[in-house]
């Protein structure tokens, strides 16, 4: 997997770069500021692109708004942001309209190195990959919304499915058959009037009603 890596830590950037050549993935560009994000991919032609939110040089949100300029010039370009703390307007700013091949992670899941790569390779397959921080966060507003129609194991199942957890993960977590999650899925898809679509997707779908319920 080809990669683009904007950070401007470099202890950090070069621990993601000997991190992810160990499992044999190839870092094409390290950028230590985001105005060139937009330059470089169309130079390389990454798989994925892992950035911070916070970048040179106002180190609020430059990372955030370069991986939103590239989401909208060249659509499902994967891209996996990484943040020190846990800012749910980030996360789901970036998802906006569109969850397919984006990943929202803290800082400190790099240390869990077998789970980070994991993340960064199902992002670049298309998939999503939102921290549990960020998902226990939504999870734990209290107003009403669209989600109020589900049950409790239904909202647990949406919040892994929020992390980017598959059916066989969403399984091995709560200790159920493979079986039970598809019920509880095709559950929520009812609950959430998601009708099976050719066009549409309505994992993605029922993650972002997720995110943005309040």
């Amino acid at each position: 997997m080809r990669i683009v890596i904007v950070e401007d830590s470099v202890l950090l950037r070069e621990g993601l770069v000997r991190i992810l050549a160990e499992y044999g993935h190839e870092v094409v560009a390290q950028l230590s500021e985001a105005s060139r994000l937009l330059s470089t991919v169309d130079e390389h032609h990454p798989e994925l692109v892992i950035a911070d939110v916070r970048m040179p040089p106002t180190f609020t949100d430059e990372g955030l708004r370069a991986a939103i300029e590239l989401r909208a010039v060249r659509p499902g370009t994967p891209v996996l942001v990484l943040s020190q703390y846990v800012e749910e307007r980030y996360a789901t700013e970036l998802l906006g309209n569109d969850a397919v091949a984006l990943g929202y992670l803290l800082k400190e899941r790099v240390a869990d190195v077998g789970s980070f790569v994991t993340a960064a390779a199902r992002v670049a397959e298309g998939g999503t990959a939102l921290d549990p921080e960020v998902v226990a966060q939504l999870l734990a507003r209290q107003r009403r919304g669209p989600l109020d129609a589900l049950t409790p194991r239904e909202r647990e199942v949406l919040s892994l499915m929020a992390e980017g957890m598959s059916n066989a993960g969403i399984a091995g977590r709560l200790v159920v058959s493979d079986g039970a999650v598809e019920k509880h899925i095709s559950s929520i898809f009812s609950k959430l009037d998601l009708t099976a679509s050719e066009t549409e997707h309505r994992r993605v779908l029922a993650v972002l009603t997720y995110l943005r319920s309040p």
